[in-house]
């Protein structure tokens, strides 16, 4: 029977909790971003085969089959009662006060889309 994201991510903190190393730490290991570590760790992200090894050493204790399910596309999804954690509530209010600006800055620099 498949796993379902939930199973899968706690799966993977649990590994996480256990190296006792931080995001950051996890990132300095690996040479990616805490964000991206911590997508990666929620399944948010996909891990790539170059990928693989580094976190491996990062964290020894993850298991083959949870690099494997890493490897697959993402499983992207969004807790509708997220909204209302106070800091994901505060980066929301800022990205609609700043957004527009924001966006124009980017379409200058980079083009849109």
């Amino acid at each position: 029977m498949e796993e379902n994201k939930a199973s899968i991510a706690n799966r993977l903190q649990a590994v996480k909790h256990k190296s006792g190393k931080s995001y950051s730490e996890l990132a300095a290991e690996t040479g990616l971003t805490n964000v991206y570590v911590a997508q990666l760790l929620k399944r948010q992200a996909q891990l790539k085969p170059d990928t693989a090894p580094k976190l491996r050493a990062a964290l020894p204790d993850l298991p083959e089959d949870l690099i494997q399910e890493m490897m697959k596309p993402p499983m992207r999804s969004y807790d509708p009662n997220l909204i209302q954690e106070p800091t994901v509530y505060r980066l929301n209010e800022a990205i609609m006060h700043f957004g527009e600006s924001i966006k124009e800055i980017i379409n200058e620099e980079f083009g849109d889309g």
